[in-house]
């Protein structure tokens, strides 16, 4: 579900995790870190599990930080775990880490945008504003829709993605429009 915020202030650490689960209606639950790896902030998750998942997000950059430590680049700035019932994903500036559990089926490339704008939008960067489908009108996002299936099947007939994944994509897509639309 996509919502049209207006925020009038800049957004504080307490209220960021809530506002990726307002933004992403795939977000189950999310929690702020601080540069030194303190909780700075929780949403969807109660607040004696808050601490647990902001343990299992410094394990996690740990984890990928020791396993990439040979390797002749930057540390990794995001992180996207798949799971059975879901999927984990997380994003790190130097000042902050921010990690959120999203549903089964949740788009990673959006899931991952929607962290960086809001650490953007933490770190002072331009609020993000998004219209539902009611706003932006209904044809509108139907003609959306239609150009962006045509475009995954032309990646698809050109071999830049299988053709399994090119109906996966749609799939998904189509499923989250609809989801939007019945919400909106």
């Amino acid at each position: 579900m996509s919502i049209l915020i207006e925020m009038g202030a800049t957004l504080t650490p307490e209220r960021t995790a809530a506002r990726l689960c307002e933004l992403s209606s795939d977000a189950r639950a999310a929690v702020l870190l601080d540069a030194a790896g303190a909780l700075a902030g929780s949403s969807g998750v109660a607040p004696e599990h808050a601490e647990g998942l902001a343990e299992l997000t410094r394990e996690l950059f740990h984890t990928v930080d020791r396993a990439t430590r040979n390797w002749d680049a930057d540390p990794a700035e995001q992180v996207e775990v798949q799971l059975p019932g879901g999927a984990a994903f997380a994003s790190r500036t130097p000042r902050w880490t921010l990690a959120v559990v999203a549903r089964r089926g949740a788009l990673a490339s959006l899931m991952l945008y929607d962290l960086r704008a809001v650490l953007g939008e933490l770190e002072g960067g331009p609020p993000i504003r998004r219209a539902t489908a009611a706003e932006a009108g209904a044809d509108d996002a139907d003609e959306k829709l239609r150009a962006a299936v045509k475009r995954i099947d032309t990646a698809a007939s050109k071999g830049v993605i299988h053709r399994n994944a090119a109906a996966r994509r749609k799939s998904r897509l189509m499923a989250k429009v609809a989801r939007t639309s019945a919400e909106g």
